[in-house]
């Protein structure tokens, strides 16, 4: 499948000028916190990073568990896997829980006032605890030998969505538990035979989130999108591909 890219946008650029609310969603949020200079060229001027392909195995996976969780959440019960884990909770019934799936329509949302930026994220699902406290959840998958877990540096882009979204939530004054989790799905690769069928061991890891990082961090973007280009970031590849490349053709 091939990938149109359009190397200078006007859509979803931040103009200082203008007073209307800018929506910020929450990989964009991520892309800050990894490189400055990515995120200023993308959301100020235009410019993004080459847009890598869908996967889609693991969209299929999501797609299907949400389904699942959907089951349990028409009959409001746990299910099986919340048991299994000792959860005591159930799927949360909103109407709204389709628009906060969906990112593109914006997900659920926040109008941060102090810098007029507009926060969205689009969540995997939503369970409740007995007092009333929402449970944010996001379901992974992958496919490795070793047993899944969070403890990969790599894995902070995880705890942050997770945090992100449990801020979200708070600011749309819902109770939300510190406690999240992670429905982790690791694809089985020792069976003798594939025969057409694609087997997961499933695995919930909790995680204790902490939100605290998110109000200044969107303080600092709002400084980073009105002021000047930041520098390139030493540990970034797409600053150092660009500069390499410049050096080359200059």
């Amino acid at each position: 499948m091939s990938v149109y890219y359009k190397a200078n946008r006007t859509r979803n650029v931040y103009d200082p000028e203008k007073a209307e609310a800018f929506k910020l969603s929450r990989s964009k949020i991520s892309l800050f916190l990894n490189c400055p200079r990515c995120f200023y060229l993308d959301r100020r001027l235009g410019i993004g990073r080459p847009p890598g392909f869908p996967f889609n195995l693991n969209s299929a996976v999501d797609a299907l568990l949400k389904k699942e969780f959907d089951l349990h959440r028409a009959k409001e019960k746990a299910h099986p896997l919340m048991e299994k884990y000792g959860i005591d909770a159930v799927p949360f019934q909103d109407p709204r829980m389709d628009e906060w799936r969906d990112s593109l329509r914006g997900g659920i949302q926040y109008l941060h006032k102090e810098t007029n930026l507009l926060l969205t994220g689009g969540v995997d699902d939503v369970w409740v605890n007995p007092k009333g406290e929402l449970i944010i959840v996001d379901y992974k998958s992958t496919s490795k030998k070793e047993e899944v877990n969070l403890d990969a540096d790599w894995q902070i882009e995880y705890k942050r969505q997770m945090e992100i979204y449990q801020w979200l939530f708070r600011k749309n004054d819902f109770a939300v538990s510190k406690t999240g989790y992670f429905v982790y799905c690791n694809g089985v690769t020792d069976k003798e035979a594939f025969d057409g069928k694609l087997e997961f061991d499933i695995k919930i890891i909790p995680y204790t989130g902490d939100d605290s990082w998110i109000e200044g961090t969107i303080f600092e973007i709002k400084k980073c999108l009105d002021g000047e280009m930041p520098e390139a970031h030493p540990d970034c590849d797409y600053c150092n591909y660009r500069q390499a490349a410049s050096k080359v053709e200059k």
